[in-house]
């Protein structure tokens, strides 16, 4: 994973790397047990716990999985000892009946008040157990009595604890009945519930079965299905524990990010239940105690043991459980500071900032490092906890070997380059939402990489003459319109990017550098700078200003791809500092934010795509085109004419004229902007009538296909169906329709004039 982490470009202090075992750690972890023992939070007994009979261990709350399972619901006759009928329970479990101490009823429930007291007798096993009121009761589940298996069950725990009821075991540790389970005694737990169904039909005790769907806990490691059972075992008490980190959040010391995991958060804590914390496994922190087997003490200590303290006896037995994993992970934030010493780094680093982590650890990590935290060291351990998402394939499905859509990010890197792979996980990676990778996104972004180190080999191709002495201040001199439009652009762009680091909105950050680098930075400025380098009296200020506008894309971009710009950086003239990764990252100057300007060139920017957009829809390649831009208004006239070079160049024209009022004229096409009107003469270019048939075509084509989607989009069954994503791109590529449709209507209404 290191390694993973290294080719990655994961900027972290490795010498601080730390291993759970190491032995700093383990007296971490016994100096919290004995604490912990001695302010009477962590405690041994008997409990129902959640037992793997596969593994052989058992589980915290959280490490059980639960799935729904298609089951049967079965109803039981129990007969009343003095032979006055009997009372009907209905169980997803009849094998635990044999571990039946009680039948329960809700004392409110009017059809069961006279049998409250009364004395049953157990089917097969024939004891005797008495009907209880116990307001846990559902009235509403099955018939509303329900059989009490203290031994198996949690809910009957806790009623078996109220009423003093006994506890019978009749499941092992492996699944298999016990001796309590008379005649199926040795038989697995499936085996002896289809057995004990048929027995109860042949004594005709089974009323009915129904389908059921049953709620089924499994092992998180090995799937297998989870046994309630009583056992022996440490515990944490986590109530007292849970307070002060419930208020750490509710006070705002802790944030969510984003802040609806909150909600998640609290109703774990709120219902925190005792933590399990021993294991039955052969790995982990061994649970600092021992037991004296002369006179029973039970010892709990951070030494080593070798006799009693209380009869000097040194026949001592070592627990042979160990700690829960999760137990030293809680201690993660001060532990690998060297606590409980004094140390510098605790000092330093505790409490951090930041917890970057993922939401199925929250309650296993987050949570359980709050609580001890604020425990041991007083204070919270991070500021701040930002959940990210979790990578999925590109139809949103978990990604898995069997399934055969697991993307390895090493192969990524090896065909796309590690900054390919982190631009796109972090373009992709939206706040609340999972991200959807294919390789053909991770494909997509190189196209961007590729064309950072295209555009960097121009400015510095252009570079090679240009003197670091000729270098002015930009913001106090008056710039050529598209340099001083590109400097405003930049500085939008630092702020935007500031903003939405600081928000933990990495993906908008990342995606506003891309736009501003490719759209604005390659798509316009660098192709004016072609005009702008041939003129003596521009061409110093215009390589002042690529330099500086790359120089600060490569640091707004370092922190997402680190590789390419490290490099690039390297071949700078005039860079602050050797290293990109130790440059200052670039911050706000609102002294080249122009408005003006910014107006002006979204107006020139309007009317190029106006003229490209009339070349393209007629295929026209050839550049003697002449145009005239009409309007009324001098201020954009004006601008046209000193604009007209660029406009010529970019928009691959012959000339363009300016006029306050025009008539248009046969052959001739207009294209309406937001300000003026353009009027391009096509005679020659194309035949109009061959055209008119293209586009009269196309838009049956547009209006078969808007009205088949119409339709789907009409239809309720199809929008309550059909998966959101799905409909969406429906609207979508309705919507774009229209406006090619619309398009089309304006082009032949001219070509028809």
């Amino acid at each position: 994973i290191i390694e993973q982490l290294k080719k990655l470009g994961a900027s972290c202090s490795w010498s601080y790397q730390r291993f759970t075992m190491d032995k700093g750690l383990s007296e971490a972890v016994k100096e919290v047990f004995v604490r912990l023992w001695e302010e009477g939070l962590i405690y041994r007994s008997d409990y129902i716990i959640n037992w793997c009979p596969r593994c052989q261990t058992a589980l915290a709350d959280l490490e059980v999985e639960f799935k729904n399972v298609k089951g049967k619901l079965w109803y039981l006759k129990y007969p009343l000892e003095d032979g006055s009928g009997y009372i009907v329970v209905a169980t997803t479990r009849p094998e635990t009946m044999l571990g039946d101490t009680a039948v329960a009823v809700n004392p409110k429930d009017e059809r069961y008040k006279h049998l409250i007291g009364k004395k049953i007798i157990l089917p097969i096993v024939n004891r005797i157990i008495p009907v209880i009121a116990d307001k846990i009761v559902d009235p509403e589940f099955g018939t509303g009595a329900v059989k009490v298996t203290p031994a198996h069950d949690f809910a009957d725990f806790e009623i078996a604890k109220r009423h003093g009821l006994d506890f019978v075991k009749v499941i092992n540790e492996y699944g298999k009945m016990t001796e309590e389970a008379g005649p199926y005694a040795g038989m697995d737990r499936f085996e002896a519930r289809i057995k004990l169904v048929e027995d109860l039909k042949m004594q005709n005790l089974l009323e009915k079965e129904e389908d059921y769907e049953v709620i089924l806990g499994h092992c998180y490691r090995c799937d297998t299905v989870i046994e309630p059972l009583l056992s022996k075992q440490w515990f944490v008490s986590m109530k007292s524990l849970a307070q002060p980190a419930i208020s750490a959040v509710e006070y705002g010391f802790i944030k969510f990010i984003p802040e609806n995991w909150v909600n998640l958060y609290f109703d774990w804590m709120k219902n925190i239940r005792d933590w399990c914390i021993s294991r039955q496994i052969w790995w982990g922190h061994r649970i600092p105690v021992w037991y004296c087997k002369n006179c029973e003490k039970v010892i709990v200590s951070k030494e080593e043991i070798e006799e009693c303290p209380e009869c000097g006896s040194k026949d001592l037995k070592k627990e042979e459980d160990v700690l829960d994993t999760w137990f030293s992970s809680a201690l993660w934030p001060f532990s690998t500071l060297g606590w409980p010493k004094k140390t510098k780094e605790l000092e330093t680093f505790y409490p951090t900032s930041v917890l970057v982590t993922s939401f199925d650890i929250i309650f296993f990590w987050v949570a359980r490092m709050i609580m001890m935290g604020i425990h041991f060291m007083g204070q919270i351990p991070f500021k701040k906890v930002y959940i990210h998402a979790l990578v999925r394939d590109e139809k949103g499905q978990k990604m898995s070997k069997s399934r055969g859509n697991v993307i390895d990010p090493l192969e990524m890197i090896e065909k796309y380059g590690t900054d390919a792979l982190r631009f796109t996980l972090i373009a992709l990676a939206a706040q609340g939402r999972d991200i959807k990778l294919s390789e053909a996104r991770i494909e997509g972004f190189k196209h961007f990489i590729n064309k950072i180190w295209n555009a960097s080999r121009y400015v510095l191709m252009n570079l090679k003459d240009w003197k670091k002495e000729n270098k002015k201040d930009l913001s106090q001199i008056s710039l050529p319109l598209f340099s001083a439009w590109i400097l405003s652009e930049l500085q939008k762009t630092i702020k935007k990017v500031r903003e939405k680091l600081e928000e933990f909105e990495f993906d908008q950050a990342a995606l506003e550098a891309y736009h501003f680098f490719w759209n604005k930075f390659c798509d316009w400025y660098l192709e004016v700078s072609k005009v702008y380098l041939k003129s003596e009296e521009k061409k110093s200020l215009t390589q002042q200003v690529l330099l500086e506008v790359l120089k600060n894309s490569l640091k707004l971009l370092h922190p997402f791809i680190p590789f390419i710009t490290e490099e690039i950086w390297e071949k700078l003239p005039d860079r602050e500092t050797e290293h990109i990764i130790i440059a200052k990252y670039p911050e706000f100057k609102e002294i080249f934010i122009n408005k003006k300007v910014e107006e002006a060139v979204n107006f020139i920017q309007d009317l190029i795509v106006g003229i490209r957009s009339i070349k393209s829809e007629y295929n026209i390649i050839s550049k003697d085109l002449n145009v005239i831009y009409k309007n009324p208004n001098n201020k954009f006239l004006k601008l046209v004419e000193q604009e007209k070079e660029i406009i010529k160049f970019l928009a691959r024209i012959k000339d363009i004229s300016t006029v306050k009022s025009y008539k248009r004229k046969k052959g001739e096409v207009s294209v309406v902007l937001s300000e003026g009107e353009l009027f391009i003469d096509l005679t020659g270019l194309i035949d109009v009538e061959k055209e008119i048939k293209r586009l009269s075509k196309e838009k049956q084509k547009i209006e078969k296909k808007l009205m088949f989607i119409e339709n789907k989009l009409n239809n309720e069954n199809f929008i309550k169906k059909a998966p959101k994503e799905v409909v969406e791109k429906e609207k979508i590529a309705y919507n774009e329709l229209k406006e090619r449709l619309e398009k089309i209507k304006h082009y032949l209404e001219e070509l028809r004039l």
